[in-house]
């Protein structure tokens, strides 16, 4: 039996040129980057021009870049450390109820140590809105740390606009990147980004990697102690292949490709709201309108199917959809990001499914998708009338 995976906002497969990268760095590069002698200078010069990649890619300067283990660290970093580094400008910070638990947990963090955080609420559509932003911003105000693309609906946050109005508040903007890095255009300079977050698998690369953009202006001590790698911003020899395999995970997705990939992402969308209607399966999406949000994260309910139950059909049909955010699989509560849209007594919250593309994924592969779950739904339709 073929499978077919459909779960790239957690995850995407390695491509062959970083595989590739990574065996020809393990290979040749294992010197310490930290040390003087040639072999050291070597595997420097890697990271280097590694970095390099990564700063051109946002329209960034090499120096502000900090490679760290992924999004996960770097989103810590970036809250913990900014909110300790700033208290006596402020102990207010601001987020959405619908961000990573990358960001929502330091944020409980720092409230059980004495910070303020608002959590500006979400539409249906999974969208702020700027004039609840602009209400909660006071002069206590440090950080607003807002994600780009939302893992488990996709909608796209208006970050240009939000950096914008920060322009004359003291506050730093820090967004989650990881879900838009590697699909749209960023540029920290037109969007007044301060604090950028990314992580290398969600475009292909190698698994606990990524970086934190942070502006040169910025101060705040490492979060990682010990060495003095990354220019005392973050402790910890260098992983130097799997950086060079980042690099080219990110030198394989240049902006047109990313609008090419963007395009057939978005036929994906239509050709499966059109294939469930042809089946006659009743669909709803959770999430914004087509052409809103990102194309790459469709968000589906189905009315009466639950989450677990169709899944699991759908797994044992070798075809992997996810229930919600990966890094809270296991746990059987309900999404806390279609409980910021819909409301905590709606069905959607045990009745929907999250399908995301790849750049492998293939017209045949959903139309597969589409008629092997509209034939668990009619399945299960028709057991509940027996």
């Amino acid at each position: 039996m073929s499978e077919i995976y459909l779960d790239h906002a957690a995850t995407t497969p390695i491509s062959a040129p970083v595989l590739a990268e990574l065996t020809h760095q393990y290979q040749t590069t294992f010197g310490n980057p930290s040390t003087l002698y040639q072999i050291g200078r070597a595997a420097n010069q890697i990271l280097e021009d590694s970095r390099h990649v990564m700063a051109a890619s946002i329209n960034a300067q090499d120096s502000e870049i900090v490679f760290t283990s992924g999004g996960t660290e770097s989103d810590n970093t970036a809250i913990i450390r900014t909110a300790e580094a700033r208290q006596e400008l402020g102990t207010h910070l601001i987020t959405t109820a619908i961000e990573h638990e990358a960001v929502l947990k330091p944020m409980q963090y720092l409230e059980r140590h004495g910070y303020q955080v608002t959590y500006l609420p979400v539409d249906e559509q999974g969208m702020i809105r700027l004039a609840d932003l602009e209400a909660a911003l006071d002069e206590q105000t440090t950080l607003v740390s807002i994600m780009s693309v939302n893992n488990e609906v996709g909608s796209r946050m208006p970050i240009h606009e939000i950096g914008t109005l920060l322009q004359d508040h003291q506050a730093w903007f820090h967004t989650d990147a990881v879900q838009a890095y590697g699909l749209d255009e960023i540029d920290v300079e037109r969007d007044h980004i301060d604090l950028l977050s990314t992580s290398a698998h969600k475009l292909y690369g190698p698994k606990f990697l990524g970086f934190l953009y942070r502006r040169a202006s910025l101060q705040f001590p490492s979060y990682i102690m010990g060495g003095d790698q990354e220019d005392k911003r973050r402790a910890g020899t260098q992983n130097v292949p799997a950086i060079a395999g980042f690099a080219t995970a990110v030198t394989e997705l240049p902006n047109a490709k990313k609008q090419e990939l963007r395009t057939r992402f978005a036929a994906f969308r239509d050709q499966i709201l059109a294939g469930f209607a042809a089946q006659n399966v009743e669909v709803h999406v959770n999430g914004p309108a087509a052409g809103a949000g990102s194309p790459h994260v469709l968000n589906l309910w189905f009315p009466g199917v639950s989450t677990y139950v169709l899944q699991n059909n759908l797994d044992l049909d070798g075809i992997a959809v996810s229930g919600g955010s990966a890094c809270t699989a296991g746990n059987l509560e309900p999404s806390h990001v279609l409980r910021a849209m819909f409301g905590a007594t709606s069905p959607r919250l045990a009745e929907s499914i999250r399908v995301s593309f790849g750049q492998e994924t293939t017209a045949t592969e959903i139309d597969q998708f589409v008629a092997t779950t509209s034939k668990i739904i009619h399945r299960l339709a028709q057991r509940r009338k027996q």
